[in-house]
């Protein structure tokens, strides 16, 4: 009411809410962000999910890190322990001297076998992606009785079926001259990186893909001795189609259950690298997607349950 220039209000106090009865705890399914070391390196790596539930083993691909696990890693941490380690002079993981670490794909197998030591990781399903693909299968033929399943995504072991964006690469292997290093060298950079993520989707995907997978990842490989390293995995790359029939000799000879969901806007694994799994996997369930090589960014939403189901159904010991 109004009494001259005096004024009554109305004044409410919410009610109080009653206590929890317990305090609120974090997220059972959250990410843990740790360090170990293996064999003298500092190693980071993320870990989600039960320490006894089944493992799934994420080795990254390239230009990237345990980073591009993120969203997948809590979306399965209910049922399944996953475990996705930086190599080394990836991410945050320490960049040991040259003289005393290889750098190529059986050094990087190697450190993955000996990561799994560590953290006694005895049995596993693997996901293949990328350069992950070439390292995790080295472990697999390495160590055969601990692979429970493979998720091959956007990974290639087929000569055959390689996209036109492997030209570049094997103009350098025809003709390792200077001119031709320098295109490869041009593609270690923040613009190469980021034409490596969204250069090939749509640009309503493009949209969906965060910079920070270039504008991160950038800064902790621009060092000389990480720059030299990308160029050596490249260069490497020739070296390592020696090793496509051995990979597809342990799929075809251990058949081990196997789930292919592929993007194939790939410039380097179009459509037909995925189709050729099924010469060695004819029992492999094959899903395609009308995504780009960074599937996880763009369709975890629909991957996602497609992984939940295949890991469901396969024996964990």
């Amino acid at each position: 009411m109004q009494h001259g220039c005096m004024t009554e209000r109305a004044f409410f106090t919410p009610s109080t809410p009653p206590l929890a009865a317990s305090p609120l705890t974090a997220d059972s399914g959250a990410v843990q962000h740790r360090f170990t070391d293996v064999d003298g390196m500092r190693i980071f790596y993320r870990e989600a999910g039960p320490v006894d539930a089944p493992v799934l083993l994420l080795p990254h691909g390239y230009p990237c890190s345990s980073f591009q696990y993120r969203r997948l890693m809590p979306a399965l941490a209910d049922q399944w322990r996953l475990v996705a380690p930086d190599y080394p002079g990836f991410g945050l993981s320490d960049t040991p001297p040259a003289g005393t670490f290889g750098f190529d794909f059986d050094a990087y197998a190697g450190f993955l076998e000996a990561f799994c030591d560590k953290l006694e990781l005895d049995r596993y399903a693997l996901y293949l992606h990328d350069y992950g693909s070439q390292i995790g299968l080295r472990l697999a033929i390495r160590r055969p009785e601990r692979v429970t399943a493979v998720i091959i995504q956007n990974g290639d072991i087929y000569e055959d079926t390689l996209g036109p964006k492997y030209r570049a690469i094997q103009e350098y292997w025809r003709d390792p001259s200077a001119k031709h290093r320098a295109v490869l060298e041009e593609a270690v950079s923040e613009d190469g990186f980021r034409a490596e993520f969204v250069g090939e989707v749509s640009e309503a995907q493009a949209t969906q893909i965060p910079p920070d997978l270039w504008k991160m990842h950038w800064p902790m490989m621009d060092t000389p001795p990480r720059h030299e390293l990308s160029l050596k995995l490249m260069e490497g790359l020739k070296k390592n189609l020696e090793w496509f029939p051995r990979y597809q000799a342990y799929l075809r000879e251990h058949q081990p259950p196997a789930l292919i969901v592929w993007g194939p806007n790939d410039g380097y694994m179009p459509e037909a690298s995925a189709r050729a799994y099924l010469r060695d996997l004819p029992k492999a369930e094959l899903v395609l997607t009308d995504g780009g090589h960074w599937l996880l960014e763009t369709h975890l939403e629909q991957v996602a349950p497609v992984i939940r189901r295949f890991l469901s159904a396969v024996p964990s010991r």
